[in-house]
């Protein structure tokens, strides 16, 4: 049997050349970056072309670019660095409730420390209100962190609106970029955002390797200490092979960005058409307008999500809930929680498919084959 993986949201395979350019690195160049001999020389060069790539690929300066060990640490970096610089001239700062836990529990952290957080609710698919943010919006608003495409449904947020509105505020804008980068074109320039986050492994890149992008005159206090790299503003000896690695999965993806649109776009609507001609009961979840195309949340009638997963991975189908199961009992999504409620049936039922490298038509529609076969063996 034929395995078929639909959990790029989560992590996703590395691409051959990707590995092959990180192996090259790997057996030829050992130095450390920071060293001014030949052989550091020779480190430094490869990470600075690399930084380069990075920094083109969001139309920001190489300068900008802070490399991370992911994208929890550049969304930590971007919080906490922020919060410490701006708390003279304010304590209070604006999130969503469906944000990745690198943001959510950073926010948190912050409340205990004396910070005010405002948590902007979403509607049914997924998508905050520009009312309620522009209300929410105050003099002492230092900080409004927003992920660009969500994780779970793959809603994205009126970016570009709220950074308009911030332009001329005091509050940093920084947005989460990490399930986005790679699949949506982004420019910092034209979002009018500050801080940008995103991470090498959900584009076919190595883990472990992110960066932070930072607007020149924008302040951030370092959360590390050490050494002076990335200009004083994150110490630790850069991991100069992931870079590189990271440099070349951006290079392939900025390539393909509109073709892979296309293809995810093809793939969705495929694995739904299949549901559709077995006359499964089913609802899609998110936002049918604004959204990233390789995520596809949805909602199964009289399925429990547990027992579903399990019976797909036996069928060689890997795909991934919004909850987290721990010893035999579910959380709840809180993206779910915020878009249908607490008692929602959507919590109990909600599979996510996501696509990427790998996939072809044929392989999405025997995952939605087998799936069909699931749902009407197991539903109530």
């Amino acid at each position: 049997m034929e395995t078929i993986y639909l959990d790029h949201a989560a992590t996703s395979p590395m691409h051959p050349e990707v590995i092959s350019e990180m192996a090259k690195i790997m057996s030829e160049i050992y130095g450390n970056p920071s060293s001014i001999h030949t052989v550091g020389r020779k480190a430094r060069k490869v990470l600075d072309d690399a930084r380069s790539v990075l920094a083109r690929a969001i139309g920001a300066k190489d300068n900008e670019i802070i490399l991370t060990s992911g994208g929890t640490e550049a969304d930590n970096a971007a919080i906490f660095g922020t919060a410490y610089a701006l708390k003279a001239k304010g304590k209070h700062i604006i999130t969503t409730k469906i944000e990745h836990h690198a943001v959510m529990h950073a926010c948190e952290k912050l409340e205990k420390e004396g910070f005010e957080v405002t948590y902007l609710s979403v509607d049914h698919t997924g998508r905050i209100s520009m009312d309620e943010f522009k209300n929410a919006l105050r003099d002492d608003t230092i900080l409004v962190t927003m992920m660009y495409g969500n994780n779970e449904v793959g809603t994205t947020q009126p970016i570009h609106e709220i950074g308009e509105i911030l332009k001329d505020h005091q509050a940093t804008f920084h947005t989460d970029a990490v399930q986005a980068f790679g699949i949506e074109k982004l420019d910092v320039n034209a979002l009018n955002v500050d801080l940008l986050s995103v991470s090498s492994h959900k584009l076919n890149g190595p883990k472990g390797i992110g960066f932070l992008y930072q607007r020149t005159g924008i302040p951030l206090i370092p959360t590390s200490f050490g050494g002076s790299q990335e200009k004083k503003r994150r110490a630790g000896t850069e991991n100069v092979p992931s870079a590189v690695g990271f440099a070349k999965a951006v290079e392939i993806a900025q390539q393909e960005i509109e073709s892979k649109q296309a293809k995810f776009k093809q793939y969705r609507q495929l694995f739904i058409e299949e549901l559709n001609k077995e006359n499964i009961s089913f609802e899609v979840n998110g936002n049918v307008e604004n959204t990233l195309q390789h995520v596809l949340n949805i909602s199964f009638k009289g399925m429990e999500v547990e027992s579903f997963l399990v019976n797909l991975d036996m069928a060689g189908v890997y795909a991934s809930s919004g909850s987290a199961c721990t010893a035999g009992s579910i959380d709840p999504s809180h993206v779910l929680v915020a878009m249908f409620g607490r008692d929602a049936e959507e919590l109990r039922n909600s599979i996510r498919f996501s696509f990427g490298l790998g996939l072809s038509e044929d392989l999405v529609i025997e995952a939605a084959k087998r799936t069909c076969e699931i749902v009407k063996r197991l539903a109530n």
